[in-house]
């Protein structure tokens, strides 16, 4: 039987059996791909180039959305290239490394995530405080240490699960590396270790989903006991589609991690990493823009730049 030593490469899950629709993946993949590209590149240009947009909030968005273009340039590259040339194919080192940096972008968004529930807490709880608390070096700190400990669990998780020797072949069921399937290779008492280290981070995760809740509870009292019907509506506003990006997120990706055994299947567990590692990245700039006015309008206002700039006319906001 084979062990990790004598691998040197992996076989990721065909999306498609017939060359046709291996070609309709790739197209598919590719527009999710361009979509998110064009959707958090453009939140990240507005709120670096505009004025109005530097605020504690647009920062966290700012750092969000360069994390949703890490994730999903983690794993959907490779998928198209493999739907485009017909192959399964990923190097051993390729396959660590994915792991590594997904990972390691999607527990610092996860941390960020909590971070972005603390900014809407103090916002709207303590608004008096808003300048003091999150000051742009607090606002560094945090974001520094989200990445940090990003990279921590990045580092723990991918070098003790290609530390397991692989006794199962070297087929993973999944259209990128992803950690419960490289175990479903390990040996049949190697991966309690592993184990042991994801019910870790599960209690971890677990008390930022707790601190996110109580956030979230003061903000919704804090908000009820406003007596203006529009200040009602504008801190819903602001606090509605980070509830919604964290609920997706969540759910997702709870439900791929700690889902039974026994309701496990290729086509399920596609689903599933498809909804919390694609789906959120693409989406979280539509959800971020929808009802955030001073958002739209600077999406608007670098959109007509860019395009009276390819036009070769004089722009009208310089």
């Amino acid at each position: 039987m084979p062990n990790s030593s004598s691998i040197s490469e992996f076989l990721l899950l065909a999306l498609a059996d017939t060359r046709q629709l291996q070609l309709l993946h790739f197209w598919l993949l590719l527009g999710i791909y361009l979509a998110a590209l064009l959707g958090n590149g453009l939140i990240s240009t507005a709120v670096a180039c505009d004025h109005r947009l530097h605020t504690p909030m647009y920062f966290f968005l700012l750092n969000l959305a360069l994390l949703d273009l890490g994730c999903i340039s983690t794993t959907l590259p490779k998928a198209m290239a493999n739907a485009l040339w017909n192959t399964r194919h990923i190097s051993y080192a390729g396959c660590a490394a994915q792991v590594f940096f997904f990972l390691f972008f999607l527990s610092a968004e996860y941390s960020l995530l909590t971070m972005m529930s603390y900014d809407r807490y103090v916002a709207m709880c303590k608004p008096l405080h808003y300048g003091t608390l999150l000051g742009s070096r607090a606002c560094a700190t945090m974001a520094a240490a989200a990445c940090g400990t990003g990279l921590l669990y990045a580092v723990l998780h991918t070098a003790n699960t290609f530390s397991l020797p692989l006794c199962q072949g070297n087929a993973v069921d999944q259209f990128f590396c992803e950690i419960p399937h490289i175990l479903k290779l390990s040996c049949s008492q190697s991966y309690l270790k592993e184990i042991g280290l994801i019910a870790l981070s599960v209690l971890v995760f677990f008390g930022s989903f707790v601190f996110i809740v109580v956030s979230y509870v003061q903000i919704f009292r804090a908000v009820l006991r406003m007596p203006s019907e529009q200040g009602r509506h504008k801190a819903f506003s602001t606090c509605l589609p980070h509830l919604a990006v964290l609920s997706l997120f969540l759910s997702t990706g709870m439900f791929a991690y700690l889902k039974p055994p026994s309701i496990s299947s290729t086509s399920l567990d596609l689903v599933v990493a498809v909804l919390y590692s694609v789906v959120p990245p693409a989406l979280n700039p539509i959800i971020y823009s929808m009802r955030n006015q001073l958002l739209k309008d600077a999406l608007w206002e670098l959109m007509a730049k860019c395009l009276l700039k390819a036009m070769n006319c004089p722009s009208l906001y310089m």
